[in-house]
């Protein structure tokens, strides 16, 4: 018996991309603080301190559920969105930078969970449930954030992620895949995930990829971004690699 409410979607855009979400009368979509961009009236809002799948919870597992979610960056607080009126709705959701929306079925995953990256969640159907996961090996403990605390997911409706630039899915079949770490954007909760040196040093210090990667191995779905956040920002930095591109010529140099 399905324990998440059935909500009907629309993905529109491309390079950044929104997600409008269809509420029939008293169904209810929960997104991150902020991630709001319209609804329709006879929708109202209200935030809460965690997910609200688990009515019965008390205030001190409200408090430390809520308060794990500040670990992966993210609001102390979700805000919930239901239909109050008496016909559908809309309530439109926007990724906080220039990516891909990727609607995820949880149903249809193995043990109706998904990891996912820390910042990666937007959205979801009322009734999934949201928690931390800390990666307690040490490669992705020397790595900091990427890698060493995630998201899960658990439920069996709809979630949407958020992924930066282009997507890759990529179904593993007993294989191991080795990723970049800020490029991993979901897995399967199946899947073994660790983070590891790149190899020699020579590579660490001069191979320009970094100097530890993700490593996926068993079967199962991944999702990959081509974009994170991290490069994004090295991208427009006013002092990142790209910041002289435009005035690379003799004479944009002398105008400067």
């Amino acid at each position: 018996m399905a324990t998440s409410h059935v909500i009907d979607y629309e993905i529109k855009g491309e390079s950044i991309q929104i997600v409008e979400v269809e509420l029939d009368p008293m169904e209810t979509v929960i997104a991150e603080a902020g991630a709001m961009l319209f609804m329709d009236e006879g929708i109202l809002f209200e935030t809460k301190m965690g997910d609200g799948s688990n009515p019965n919870q008390s205030i001190f597992d409200k408090l430390l559920s809520a308060g794990s979610r500040v670990l992966t960056g993210e609001s102390l607080f979700m805000t919930h969105f239901t239909n109050r009126g008496h016909r559908k709705a809309r309530v439109g959701f926007s990724a906080p930078y220039p990516g891909t929306i990727i609607p995820v079925d949880l149903a249809a995953s193995r043990n109706n969970e998904l990891v996912v990256q820390k910042d990666g969640f937007l959205c979801a159907a009322y009734g999934t449930r949201l928690s931390i996961v800390f990666n307690r090996k040490i490669g992705a403990g020397l790595v900091g954030g990427e890698g060493f605390i995630l998201q899960k997911l658990q439920g069996d409706g709809k979630a949407f992620i958020h992924a930066g630039g282009t997507v890759i899915e990529r179904t593993l079949n007993n294989e191991t895949l080795r990723v970049d770490t800020g490029c991993v954007v979901a897995f399967e909760s199946h899947i073994d995930f660790d983070v590891e040196t790149t190899g020699s040093l020579k590579s660490m210090i001069f191979g320009g990829e970094g100097i530890f990667l993700a490593t996926l191995r068993g079967s199962g779905k991944v999702w990959l971004q081509s974009m994170p956040i991290r490069k994004l920002v090295q991208a427009l930095s006013p002092y990142g690699r790209n910041s002289r591109k435009e005035s690379s010529s003799i004479l944009g140099n002398f105008l400067e």
